[in-house]
């Protein structure tokens, strides 16, 4: 094997490294349904898809809605227990919503439609900081007695498609590409 057909080799499983392992980021649609930025069937429904959900820094979710009759409002955490639509941090109303989780803690959002709000259509959303990202394992920790604990569920499986068998893959390729540098 020549040089140059190794050289593309290499070249060819170094991009589909970078491709797959650096950070992405990932659009989730809220409750997984287009248009469901409605009055949900039960109140908590959009948290309990939220609290199922690890959201990193650079993520987006995405909110779908009648621009017509109802908007998006990020607000602070009192306005959001309060469904206080007098103050919002940030307005959205065009319909299809992409918002960018863009730093870690928590993320509020309430229905911008007059009662809607009271009826549960409101979000929060927890963005994980980077050392609890999801891509580092997580070691048990003993918390002291009276110490609150919090239990996150795994992760989502990945949006951009680039999983757990493209690890296999990449491996593959590094021992073809091994190999026939070798024999070369």
């Amino acid at each position: 094997m020549k040089i140059y057909d190794s050289s593309l080799l290499a070249y060819f499983v170094i991009t589909l490294f970078t491709k797959c392992f650096i950070s992405e980021a990932r659009e989730f649609v809220v409750d997984g349904k287009e248009n469901s930025w409605n009055i949900p069937s039960s109140p908590d429904e959009f948290n309990k898809w939220a609290e199922e959900t690890r959201f990193q820094i650079g993520d987006y979710i995405v909110l779908n809605d009648d621009p017509n009759s109802d908007s998006v409002l990020e607000v602070n955490e009192e306005d959001y227990n309060n469904c206080n639509k007098a103050q919002p941090i940030k307005s959205y109303q065009d319909g299809e919503t992409k918002i960018l989780l863009d730093k870690s803690g928590p993320f509020f959002f309430i229905s911008g439609a007059n009662g809607h709000c009271e009826k549960g259509q409101k979000l929060e959303v927890k963005v994980l900081s980077p050392q609890h990202s999801s891509s580092k394992p997580h070691s048990p920790v003993s918390a002291p007695v009276n110490s609150p604990v919090e239990f996150l569920p795994p992760p989502p499986a990945p949006a951009s498609g680039c999983g757990g068998m493209t690890v296999g893959i990449i491996g593959g390729f590094i021992v073809m590409l091994a190999s026939f540098i070798v024999l070369a």
